[in-house]
């Protein structure tokens, strides 16, 4: 099918609005589940080896430097201690098996129905599309490489991973080539005023004193404010460049679907995202929240 100019806006759209179907998999209860199955009990390891399990058994270090912004000792203490109990196919499989039960959750009788269907079709174009441009993407190359999974809500689920890898591996870029490292990039993120500043630095695993380390840092090249954990005005402004980047990056793979197939594919997705966030699957309160937001912006 012919290609057609897509706006950095309309992509940015189009990811918001399907990101909570694939961020789910981070929170809900059916992960534990299936990882227990295998014997991998510990929550930090579900999580880094179900995440680059695309990889095969690879070792720490390159699981730290695709996910970036992680402190790196919580991952050298299950990453490739988790090949030993489970191999990597088995763990992305048991990651399918709780998509499944999770959307299924969620959808219940309109698991297959034309809204799923329709959706993961268009979404399957703009991933396809993406596989053609691999290079400088490592994260996103790896789950290209998996099997399509052929139920269309896996599909669907399927294709917004690698778009949202492509897109995440072309901001960690970005992010290198602005100089910062990882939880320097967290605080200039916290410091936005979108995510509490406590959620990231826990999240990733980092100590109050790397954190004010950090915090100095920044200060002291003048991405913040000298009285506060804000971003001054020069930070702002290489924060919004990096943010405006990331978006321009990642409109290639949605050239594929058009303007119209952007429109299309929020239109179908929206209501089933608002069906996820609802669907009694994890979420915290406040990513519920920022994930309501981007739904309605998107619309």
């Amino acid at each position: 099918m012919p290609l057609t100019a897509v706006t950095p806006h309309s992509a940015h759209l189009a990811f918001r609005a399907l990101e909570p179907i694939h961020g789910m998999i981070y929170f809900t209860p059916h992960g534990p589940d299936v990882y227990r199955e295998l014997g991998i009990t510990d929550p930090r390891m579900m999580y880094f080896a179900s995440r680059s399990a695309a990889f095969g058994p690879v070792p720490a270090e390159v699981t730290i430097a695709t996910f970036f912004n992680f402190n790196p000792d919580p991952v050298r203490a299950v990453i490739p201690a988790a090949w030993e109990i489970a191999t990597p196919a088995d763990i992305f499989h048991a990651r399918l098996a709780a998509v499944d039960r999770s959307l299924r959750q969620a959808w219940g009788d309109d698991i297959g129905g034309p809204e799923v269907r329709a959706a993961a079709e268009l979404a399957r174009r703009a991933a396809e599309r993406a596989c053609e441009r691999p290079q400088g993407r490592p994260l996103f190359a790896a789950h290209a490489a998996l099997a399509w999974p052929d139920e269309p809500h896996l599909v669907l689920w399927h294709a917004q991973t690698l778009l949202r890898e492509y897109r995440g591996d072309g901001h960690v870029a970005l992010l290198l080539t602005e100089g910062l490292d990882g939880i320097e990039a967290l605080i200039t993120h916290s410091a936005t005023g979108e995510v509490p500043p406590e959620v990231l630095r826990a999240s990733r695993s980092w100590s109050e004193a790397d954190w004010t380390a950090g915090v100095r840092r920044l200060r002291e090249r003048g991405w913040l404010a000298d009285d506060a954990v804000a971003l001054s005005e020069h930070g702002s402004a290489r924060r919004a460049a990096i943010e405006r980047r990331t978006d321009e990056l990642s409109v290639y793979p949605y050239e594929a679907i058009g303007e119209a197939g952007c429109a299309r594919l929020r239109a179908l997705a929206a209501p089933l995202a608002i069906r996820v966030i609802e669907g009694d699957l994890g979420f915290p309160h406040t990513l519920s929240a920022r994930y309501r937001q981007a739904i309605e912006a998107a619309m």
